[in-house]
């Protein structure tokens, strides 16, 4: 199922003192070309981009401006909403200020199309009258238009039942030919030659269809991909990796490891550093937990046995750190231990 169509400017079109309440939509889709996300090889995680600051990190986007460069890496900063608080009657209306025929506008002007179409039934009389008018004339209406946050020159022609509007670039977006087209010497083309090249061009002319062109890149790239799909390519989830919900997210293990190493604890961030995010941080913290308990039970417990062998003198204590010492150490150590008691 098509998803419907959505404006990207709503206004009036003007014609002297007649206003047309209209949409202008995208004449071209996008959607339909393959696109690819980037992804880490060795970990296939995807790769995200932040907006970062030299010697600061990640930047909140409320915090960045607009620098217009004066050279020497100087810059002129401006609040991006004083740029939105531009004045321009173009934002909301768009009107046709002259009149052109068809073949006086180079091919080299037209940038991208978009359809005009009214916006309920009381502006559909005066678009078929100012359609009808552009048709009968053979002229294109030319006039200027806010969108995309630039002023664009427009041509307006009929399209089938509706209106075509083009967006044209200005004069001094158009390169200069002569540079490039200087060196081809103006020598005579051989006649011969000529006649040949007229005949060729005579046998493929036809009609223009566009449904009779494909793009050949695309449908090699699809089979690529669907090749893939049904063989043993390399495949990665990036499920529980989802985009982030805010502008600046911080990596909270880094964090605490920053903060660690810059507080000086030394042993602290060794120790830490040492786990790794995910399954494996639990396991550490587990055994930490048990390390703790034990210290804390082998601490009362030592306490109680102390206590216990204040009373019965060094030769008891004695005793019990060899019993200890042969309980914690290999085998040779014990042997070594008894030979010592025996002399």
């Amino acid at each position: 199922m098509a998803m419907a169509s959505r404006a990207i400017w709503k206004g009036q079109l003007r014609l002297s003192l007649v206003s047309i309440s209209v949409e202008i939509h995208s004449a071209t889709k996008t959607a339909r070309r393959i696109s690819f996300r980037q992804i880490h090889g060795p970990s296939g995680k995807p790769i995200r981009y932040e907006k970062t600051v030299a010697g600061i990190g990640p930047v909140d986007k409320d915090e960045i401006m607009k620098g217009y460069a004066l050279g020497d890496n100087e810059y002129l900063l401006i609040d991006p909403e004083e740029i939105d608080a531009i004045k321009l009657e173009t934002k909301k209306t768009f009107e046709m200020v002259q009149f052109v025929g068809h073949d006086e506008i180079s091919p080299l002007y037209y940038d991208q199309p978009y359809y005009i179409v009214p916006t309920d039934e009381l502006a559909e009389d005066a678009y078929r009258v100012v359609r009808d008018a552009l048709r009968r004339s053979g002229k294109v209406g030319l006039g200027q238009l806010t969108i995309y946050g630039s002023e664009k020159l427009c041509a307006v022609r009929p399209c089938g039942d509706g209106l075509l509007m083009e967006t044209l670039f200005y004069a001094d977006e158009i390169k200069d030919a002569d540079p490039l087209f200087a060196s081809i010497e103006d020598d005579e083309v051989d006649q011969d030659l000529l006649t040949v090249a007229e005949q060729l061009i005579e046998k493929k002319t036809a009609p223009f269809d566009a449904a009779a062109f494909t793009d050949n890149y695309d449908k090699a790239l699809r089979a690529l991909i669907e090749d893939k799909r049904k063989g043993r390519a390399p495949r990665v989830s990036t499920e529980g990796d989802a985009r982030p919900s805010g502008d600046n997210v911080v990596d909270l293990m880094q964090a605490l490891r920053d903060s660690l190493k810059a507080s000086g604890g030394a042993s602290s961030a060794k120790a830490f550093g040492g786990a790794s995010a995910g399954s494996s941080t639990a396991k550490p913290t587990a055994k930490s937990a048990d390390a703790k308990s034990s210290t804390s039970k082998a601490t009362k417990s030592s306490g109680t046995k102390a206590a216990a062998t204040k009373s019965s003198g060094r030769k008891t204590a004695a005793k019990t750190g060899d019993d200890a010492g042969d309980k914690a150490a290999p085998a040779s150590s014990r042997r070594a231990g008894s030979a010592r008691k025996a002399s």
